[in-house]
């Protein structure tokens, strides 16, 4: 009855807050506040039980490097990559899908993908504009940018929330989540890829000619002419990222200096070199709707799994009569499902609890890469299982793209399954073969 109830209210904030994403500070607020309530009631921990146990040296680097990416904003330097990425695919439809999905996945892969995004994807959908694009395109390449920024924060052990996790409470390393999944990625994001260009081309049905191609980069080199990068602005900031790197890399965290405390450290030299526009920052741009999800999440998390119910999920799945590898495959595929019903924060957090248990019998390394593919898949399965695909759809919405007859192109649910379909098959493929070949 105990694990019933907690999970029952896990699932409804869970549910709600999907179905409801206007809403979804408040959904999981409360029921953090109800997962709080009934674990006291119920004899499996106080309030302040399920707070000791919140890692909060994760929430702690995802708002450090949230505020380091401010910084990286203030230096105008995506729009100017955005440009150049425009002149490097001399208006070719292909060449512009796939200089902008690359793009993405390492920026993606250094900081906030949300920030990128909001500063590339104007530039994309102007483009869009003048080369008088039809919805199929939109649809695909819009879809398969936001895959890419997904795959890219897999890619990092500080590209977005799952690795972050992994990191933060030291189930793995810097250097050793980077060297397998970084490849891993590559071989995913070139299957999506590949497999939309050979399958689908996207691009194919667009008239492209060498005057439309001119008209269209002088106009984008009209529009931007004045966008330079603020040298005084980037340089600061982009040389403490490096150091946090290589301090993540070559310290050991047996010192007492976490991943946590450089991020930290990193982050605070930098905002304190940037004078008053780093108080400015801090002041007015910390991302608290990011911080207050994730503690009433793992509040809700810890609640559930103070209860056994985690434990007990990971005992079911060893029972399962079939091979130990076929178990994991199994597992992985039931994180990328519920990943793209509940989105990569929750799922992530729930799951980790029983991969923790299959790392005792299988390679820790071999789970939670696995578990990290397979929440990356999940999370391109829908447009609203991907942390950026609703503002990608307001950005398009607002840009009111047309047709060359005049139609309005739209981005939604239905736009983005065909490419969501794909790009979850493809990872979670890799995913199930990375399992395979590691173990």
């Amino acid at each position: 009855m105990t694990q019933a109830i907690l999970a029952g209210i896990l699932i409804t904030a869970l549910l709600l807050q999907a179905a409801l994403p206007s809403r979804r500070l408040v959904v999981v607020s409360v029921g953090a506040g109800l997962a709080a309530l009934a674990s006291s009631l119920l004899g499996t921990g106080t309030a302040p039980e399920l707070l000791a146990q919140v890692p909060w040296d994760v929430i702690v680097i995802l708002v450090t490097l949230g505020l380091l990416s401010q910084l990286f904003v203030e230096s105008r330097l995506f729009g100017v990559l955005a440009l150049h990425a425009t002149r490097l695919s001399r208006a070719g439809p292909r060449r512009i899908l796939l200089l902008f999905a690359v793009g993405m996945y390492v920026v993606s892969g250094l900081v906030n993908n949300l920030t990128a995004l909001l500063l590339v994807l104007p530039v994309l959908l102007i483009l869009f504009k003048l080369l008088g694009v039809r919805q199929r395109y939109v649809s695909w390449t819009l879809a398969l940018v936001l895959v890419s920024c997904n795959l890219g924060g897999a890619a990092t052990p500080i590209g977005d929330f799952p690795a972050i996790l992994l990191l933060g409470t030291g189930v793995m390393s810097f250097p050793d989540y980077l060297v397998r999944a970084l490849p891993v990625t590559l071989v995913a994001l070139a299957g999506v890829l590949g497999t939309a260009f050979l399958l689908v081309r996207p691009g194919s049905r667009l008239g492209q000619t060498p005057i439309s191609a001119t008209l269209t980069l002088s106009t984008m080199g009209a529009l931007y002419r004045n966008v330079r990068v603020d040298r005084r602005r980037l340089l600061p900031p982009l040389l403490l990222l490096g150091c946090m790197l290589a301090a993540w890399v070559a310290i050991p965290r047996e010192t007492g200096v976490t991943p946590d405390l450089v991020a930290w450290l990193g982050a605070g030299v930098a905002l304190a070199l940037a004078g008053g526009l780093g108080e400015r920052i801090v002041r007015t741009r910390i991302d608290m709707e990011a911080a207050l999800f994730l503690l009433s999440l793992f509040v809700m998390v810890g609640a559930v799994g103070r209860s056994g119910l985690f434990a007990d999920a990971a005992v079911w799945l060893q029972a399962l009569p079939i091979s130990p590898l076929a178990q994991l495959c199994v597992f992985f595929v039931a994180a990328g499902l519920l990943t793209g019903v509940f989105s990569a924060g929750p799922s992530m957090a729930a799951l980790l609890a029983v991969a923790e248990r299959l790392a005792q019998q299988h390679s820790p390394e071999t789970v939670y890469i696995g578990l990290a593919l397979s929440v990356c898949a999940g999370s391109s399965l829908f447009l609203t299982a991907a942390t950026s695909g609703p503002l990608a759809q307001a950005l398009t919405e607002r840009a009111a793209l047309r047709d060359p007859e005049g139609n309005l192109i739209r981005f939604g649910f239905a736009e983005f399954l065909p490419a969501g379909l794909l790009s979850f098959a493809v990872i979670q493929t890799v995913a199930i073969a990375w399992g395979l070949l590691s173990a």
